[in-house]
């Protein structure tokens, strides 16, 4: 930045410029940081060298402007530098890999991403080269819950026109972090009409939680693959790494399957409401790039229905009975029948496609809101447990549904080509103090959508269950609307801001559960959901965003603060998401972000 000195202010009707030593402004306003707060001043004689908010933003605070904030050691440079977008090149790495290919897309996307910020007056900048070092393995690709998604990133001047960024990851998902996180140092410098980047950077980052995850549920309402592919973009931007495709349950059957093609003839809510092969591997292929995993939930024994009509062999029952209230929770209602053979054939050939289709390192089988009256509504049931010696009390039905999740789980592992895959459930009547002991640590992982104060997650944890948060007391995004079935709110409002998200630490939870830091390892991370009964593709982004990034940042950072100490980072969070084109909700008025530290409680 060169010395500058005020000479005059020229307003015009048509023209809100301002000159200053020769020199265009948009805006007459600096920003300076001041405790923390990024404070607005108007240019005048004594301000050498004005600043943008956006680029105030990357010095002011202990994390600038980053978000997710990071975990480890952490320096940032006190200045900017021009850059030329178009000069941007991969070096370190053989673009012949499979990890070189997915690397060089992703500084594609980076591009194409800055371009987005905003139309410098021209292209004059330093060059910017990425080198690339560590990655262990560089033909094969595919997240776990042991990935290593760490990286070291380390930004500094080589001349006036090259500046290097060096990235060590041990994996492909580590380097692309890093490369999600040098995007956050460059910004479009609305004071100068620049792109900037930072002048020098050393950032050592880490998650704390291996699973950090969003359901989105596409059978409510059918939700458009652009839309999921936005929730993807924007997964990626907060380092959130798994995609929890909700795909199929009562109300429709949008899954395509070429061994029964006749589901989504009698599921899908129309032709073109199907999610085709093409569709799955075009939404793995986008995440891949952007270091999620798609992870395919099909729900059973209960929430089916829509799609099952045409298999008969009486594989569901009281599909669609009513007074619906009596059986399930929403309509329709829907469950499968333990005792039909059919049943199983049928499930082992979906788990088949399904595994085919999304390769997946886990696998959800659902396996919540069972209902006792509806089973217990069909005489071939009952005629089938009395035949066993069992009676047709509460008890046996549970040993009804611990006979079809084991039966489930035997067909998952014979489709995965007898090699047994971690499953995930979740909380349920099978989790309850009386019947937990049907379920096996070594082949369950229980994703938590019970309060955070529910006694079920101090009984998962003393039982040495390893556990996803997703409690609704926080983490449920569709709550606090109108009810659609009858009047007043939807049954679990209020509405939960990002505040509370942020301060959903899961930690804090084994915490007031009474459990130790010794019982951590336990909790695999945490998802938040949406559940699509009162949305679809218009409304997703806003529904899930800023919130969702809100979670983000506690799985990655779990930062010992509260939501007070992150709130201008979200803003600017919010506003980067708008940029790469997400819907997400405003927070604050805009005046917030340019005041800051005025808009507060006592």
């Amino acid at each position: 930045m060169i010395a500058i000195t005020f000479i005059f202010v020229l307003a015009l009707e048509a023209c809100s410029e301002f000159i200053v030593a020769e020199k265009v402004y948009n805006t007459p306003w600096h920003f300076k940081c001041n405790g923390g707060h990024c404070l607005k001043e108007e240019i005048t004689e004594k301000i050498t060298s004005p600043m943008s908010l956006k680029v105030c933003q990357f010095f002011c605070g202990d994390s600038g402007s980053l978000w997710p904030k990071p975990t480890g050691h952490l320096s940032l440079g006190n200045s900017v530098i021009p850059l030329d977008v178009n000069d941007i090149s991969l070096n370190g790495i053989d673009l012949n890999t499979k990890v070189g290919d997915l690397l060089q897309e992703n500084v594609n996307i980076l591009k194409e991403n800055i371009k987005k910020l905003g139309t410098p007056v021209d292209n004059n900048g330093v060059g910017l080269i990425i080198n690339v070092n560590d990655i262990h393995e560089l033909h094969h690709v595919q997240l776990t819950l042991d990935t290593d998604e760490s990286y070291k990133l380390q930004i500094y001047q080589i001349d006036d026109k090259s500046m290097d960024v060096t990235i060590t990851a041990k994996t492909y998902f580590g380097a692309r972090n890093a490369l999600e996180t040098l995007s956050q140092l460059i910004i479009f410098d609305d004071l100068n009409d620049k792109i900037q980047i930072i002048v020098s950077a050393h950032i050592e980052d880490k998650p704390a939680y291996p699973y950090r995850g969003i359901l989105l549920d596409t059978s409510r309402n059918f939700i458009s693959v652009e839309t999921i592919k936005n929730t993807i973009e924007a997964m990626s931007m907060s380092k959130m790494n798994t995609f929890h495709w909700h795909i199929t349950d009562s109300h429709s059957f949008p899954y395509e399957s070429k061994t029964y093609p006749l589901f989504t003839k009698y599921g899908a809510y129309s032709k073109d409401k199907v999610y085709t092969k093409e569709n799955i591997k075009d939404v793995i292929r986008f995440a891949l790039l952007r270091g999620v995993r798609v992870l395919p939930e099909f729900d059973a024994p209960a929430h089916v229905g829509e799609g099952w009509q045409w298999v008969g062999h009486n594989t569901t029952v009281c599909f669609k009975s009513e007074p619906w209230m009596n059986y399930c929770v929403e309509p329709p209602c829907g469950q499968l029948n333990p005792t039909s053979d059919k049943v199983y054939e049928i499930l082992e050939g979906i788990y088949k496609e399904m595994l085919e289709d999304f390769n997946p390192d886990i696998f959800h089988m659902g396996g919540d809101e069972v209902n006792i009256n509806c089973w217990n509504s069909s005489d071939m049931i009952k005629n089938w447990m009395l035949a066993k010696g069992w009676d047709l009390s509460e008890s046996s039905f549970y040993l009804l549904w611990n006979h079809f999740q084991n039966k489930a789980l035997d067909k998952l592992t014979l489709a995965n080509g007898g090699k047994e895959i971690p499953v995930i459930i979740w909380t349920s009547g099978l989790t309850n103090v009386e019947n937990i002991k049907y379920l096996d640590t070594q082949k369950y992982i229980v994703q938590i959508w019970t309060t955070a104060t529910d006694v079920t997650v101090g009984r998962l944890i003393s039982n040495n269950f390893k556990v996803i948060i997703s409690n609704y007391d926080a983490l449920y995004l569709d709550c606090g609307f109108g009810a659609w079935v009858g009047e007043g709110n939807n049954w679990c409002s209020p509405y939960k801001g990002w505040q509370l998200i942020y301060d959903n630490s899961p930690s804090n939870i084994l915490m007031k559960q009474g459990f130790g830091v010794n019982k951590k390892n336990l909790v695999l991370g945490g998802e938040v959901t949406l559940w699509t009964e009162q949305v679809d593709s218009t409304s997703v982004d806003s529904r899930l965003w800023p919130r969702s990034a809100a979670f983000a940042e506690r799985l990655w950072s779990d930062p010992a603060s509260t939501w007070i100490h992150a709130e201008h980072r979200i803003l600017r969070q919010r506003q980067r998401l708008v940029e790469r084109g997400i819907n997400a909700d405003r927070l604050e008025p805009e005046w917030c972000i340019q005041n800051q530290g005025h808009c507060y409680l006592n």
